[in-house]
């Protein structure tokens, strides 16, 4: 065989080859650029009506016009906000088809029993979004005028004195367990499924006060509930009057900041894509107005950091849970 025959085999072969090559990476390419082409699914686990479940919803639809298709918010409330995401973790695939929110509990409640997933491993982290102003509410004609009158009550009556919040083991239940320890005095802790159901057993008379993110907002601005203090780092611009935690020399301070996450094992290609159509919708001005009508800041953290976020808090949220002991629990 001649060289220049070998050599136009050759160069035939190496074309033949190049466009098999082509014809099965295009049909993976395509699936990639197709991404996405059907509803994606947001797991908010809480109940509706909530500050979390008002401000995802509000994300989602402004999300949705820049992914070309609806994003639709499933409630999936229970355990302390970590029912929903860990059923998606054990359950759901890794095709961005399915994302939700990672509540602080997510870090925590490991800690305190054994779960079948791991906060770390079976997650993907895709954007960090915003955080909470957490404040304590009581009735609008309870007696309690100022948190120190709460505070006294129940150094009164140990154990008699009872609080409300989202759940064992989320933020607005442990800074509490923190300030009862800081001021040695001993609550009752009653928990419930969210902020909806929270509000109508408070309103009803059921619990004594509740500790919460801002869904009594509308409540407290009603005059039917009354806000004693808040735990951010400084006064709300919203309700000025009230006192932070900090200021009344409790040293408790809390946001508990959150995002979204997917299964583990997602496509680095289709969380980008999630992550952008987001973070566009965390800067619409509609949603920076809903972000300020619930009195919460931006959070923004790329799926990186939001990662190395959640390894950083996990491992400081054991010794958190340790010291508080049983009350954590």
């Amino acid at each position: 065989m001649s060289r220049s025959i070998f050599r136009s085999i050759s160069r035939r072969g190496l074309v033949s080859a190049a466009l098999a090559a082509a014809a099965l990476a295009s049909p993976m390419l395509a699936g990639a650029q197709a991404f996405p082409s059907k509803p994606i699914t947001l797991i908010v686990p809480w109940p509706a009506g909530g500050s979390t479940d008002r401000h995802l919803r509000g994300l989602a639809e402004i999300a949705s016009r820049h992914l070309g298709q609806p994003v639709i918010v499933n409630n999936q409330p229970g355990a302390g906000g970590t029912l929903g995401p860990g059923s998606m973790a054990l359950n759901a695939k890794p095709d961005g088809y399915t994302i939700a929110q990672f509540p602080m509990g997510m870090l925590r409640i490991p800690h305190m029993q054994k779960q079948q997933w791991h906060p770390l491993n079976d997650f993907s982290f895709i954007l960090g979004v915003s955080g909470y102003t957490f404040g304590f509410v009581v009735k609008g004609d309870a007696p309690f005028k100022s948190f120190s009158d709460y505070v006294e009550a129940a150094r009164k009556s140990p154990g008699a004195v009872n609080y409300g919040s989202t759940g064992n083991g989320t933020s607005p239940h442990l800074l509490m367990e923190e300030v009862a320890a800081a001021a040695k005095v001993q609550l009752t802790h009653v928990p419930y499924k969210g902020n909806a159901d929270l509000m109508q057993s408070l309103i009803g008379g059921h619990v004594m006060a509740a500790s919460d993110a801002t869904g009594w907002d509308k409540f407290v601005d009603g005059g039917q509930m009354r806000l004693l203090v808040t735990f951010g780092e400084s006064r709300t611009k919203r309700w000025p009057n009230v006192p932070t935690a900090k200021e009344l020399g409790y040293g408790v301070v809390s946001s508990s900041p959150y995002g979204l996450v997917g299964p583990k094992g997602m496509d680095p290609a289709v969380m980008k894509t999630l992550h952008d159509a987001f973070k566009k919708a965390m800067d619409d001005p509609k949603h920076l107005e809903l972000l300020e009508q619930l009195n919460q800041d931006l959070w923004y953290r790329s799926g990186e950091d939001y990662a190395k976020w959640a390894a950083e808090t996990f491992a400081r949220d054991k010794a958190l849970i340790e010291r508080l002991g049983p009350a954590a629990k």
